[in-house]
C-alpha cells in the first residue's frame, strides 16, 4: 500500500465560525488543499494538466464527512490523504483531518476526471500514477 500524503495547515480567524472553533465549510477547504497538495507532490498539478493533451480536469462526484471533534483557531492540523483503489472511471479517495494525534475529520471522496467540454474521460496513465494505492 502507497504511503499517504500528509499536509501541514494552520487554523485562521477566517476559518472559525462565532465560536472560534473551524466551521464545517472549512473543512472541505482544507480537505481540498490536501488532494491539490497530494497531486502537486507528484509532479503533476491542475495547470499542467488543464494544458495536457487532451486537457484534463477533476471534478467533485461525492463526498462523505464524518465529523469527530472540533479544531480551534491556531491549531495545527494535518490532512491526510490516500488513495482507496485503482483509478478507473472514477478515483475514490480516504482522508482524514487530525489535530496531532486526534482524529477530527474523516472524508470518503468520490472524483472524476472531465474534459474541456465537461464531459467524463479516462484518467490517463500521468492521472493514474499520481493515485498509488
Amino acid at each position: 500500500m502507497a504511503e499517504p500524503h500528509r499536509f501541514q495547515i494552520r487554523v485562521y480567524f477566517e476559518d472559525t465560525d462565532f465560536t472560534a472553533r473551524v466551521y464545517h465549510g472549512a473543512f472541505v477547504r482544507f480537505l481540498e488543499r490536501g488532494r491539490t497538495e497530494m497531486l502537486r507532490a507528484t509532479g503533476l498539478d491542475h495547470a499542467r494538466l488543464a494544458a495536457s493533451d487532451p486537457p484534463a480536469f477533476f471534478t467533485l462526484r461525492g463526498m462523505t464527512l464524518r465529523f469527530h471533534g472540533p479544531a480551534l483557531i491556531d491549531d495545527e492540523l494535518t490532512v491526510v490523504t490516500r488513495s482507496l483503489a485503482p483509478p478507473r472511471a472514477t478515483i475514490n479517495l480516504a482522508q482524514e483531518i487530525y489535530r496531532a494525534d486526534a482524529l477530527l475529520v474523516e472524508a470518503t471522496v468520490e472524483l472524476c476526471v472531465i474534459n474541456a467540454e465537461g464531459r467524463p474521460m479516462r484518467p490517463s496513465a500521468a492521472i493514474r500514477a499520481a493515485f498509488p494505492v
